[in-house]
């Protein structure tokens, strides 16, 4: 249960977090270059289109059976996930709770303090749940790690419930 943290206060839906199983989530990002790569909003048609168009491209150059480099490809994924540090948005956490109209900041509160931040940046926010490949036991689950990567060298720890405020 200590790896269990909840999101409450003004939600309609009360949601239990558990970062033991975020590995397996597709919306997890990379640690080591999440905050050094800029981002920009995309479309997920046009997304989609160009991954269709890159496949159909692959099979016209190499034909339709599958070479060796797809099997070290996934070799090189199943590496990179038990090697890795991950993190993962607070956003669609957020849009799953359902906030209250007049939900104004979240509070974070760790083993020894509170931390409030205002709605707008918290959005933002990204929860590091793996280190090394390796599950935050020390002074995890979670770290809070701020969307601009202010504070990388030193997130949020010890997190042990969030509240919206």
């Amino acid at each position: 249960m200590e790896n269990i943290i909840v999101l409450s206060g003004k939600v309609k839906y009360t949601i239990t977090l558990d970062p033991t199983v975020w590995i397996f989530d597709d919306r997890k990002v990379d640690l080591t270059t999440y905050f050094s790569t800029s981002f920009e909003n995309k479309n997920e048609l046009e997304e989609y289109t160009k991954s269709v168009s890159k496949h159909w491209d692959r099979e016209i150059m190499e034909g339709a059976v599958y070479p060796p480099t797809l099997k070290t490809e996934k070799k090189y994924e199943k590496e990179k996930v038990l090697t890795g540090s991950f993190g993962i948005p607070i956003l669609p956490f957020l849009k799953n709770a359902e906030l209250d109209e007049d939900a104004v900041a979240l509070t974070i509160k760790t083993t020894a303090s509170e931390h409030e931040i205002a709605l707008d940046k918290a959005k933002n926010l990204i929860l590091g749940f793996s280190d090394g490949g390796k599950p935050l036991s020390e002074d995890g689950p979670v770290h809070v790690y701020f969307g601009d990567g202010s504070n990388l060298l030193d997130p949020i720890k010890n997190v042990r419930e969030f509240i919206i405020k």
